[in-house]
């Protein structure tokens, strides 16, 4: 059981940055991939960016080069540092981790956080 803990939400102006934290219970390395969604009233989750054990990352369009990912391995957290940010950045931000284990998947999901952003 992987545990995850988002914390960095909070409300600020269109054009702010925030930097959301994940911390997991478990070494970021053994984790296959971890992911920022996010979820606006109404919306579904939407996948943000993804971050792969090696290293490598993948944004959604809208948040390509505005949002950046980052991990810490000796703190067990991963960064999603959002800059520019606009009013449909608005959502509830969820961390997400994949473990692949003998041939299973196990998905992990923080408890959210949230993002206002105010034009």
């Amino acid at each position: 059981q992987v545990r995850l803990v988002e914390s960095g939400g909070g409300s600020v102006q269109a054009g702010g940055s925030l930097r959301l934290s994940c911390t997991s219970s478990e070494d970021i390395l053994s984790i296959n991939q971890f992911a920022w969604y996010r979820q606006a009233p109404g919306a579904q989750r939407e996948v943000v960016a993804r971050l792969s054990r090696g290293g490598s990352t993948n944004y959604e369009d809208s948040v390509k080069g505005r949002f950046t990912l980052s991990r810490d391995i000796a703190r067990q957290t991963v960064y999603l540092q959002m800059a520019s940010l606009k009013p449909d950045d608005t959502a509830t931000y969820y961390c997400n981790a994949i473990l692949w284990r003998a041939s299973q998947e196990y998905v992990y999901w923080g408890q959210g956080t949230q993002v206002t952003v105010s034009s």
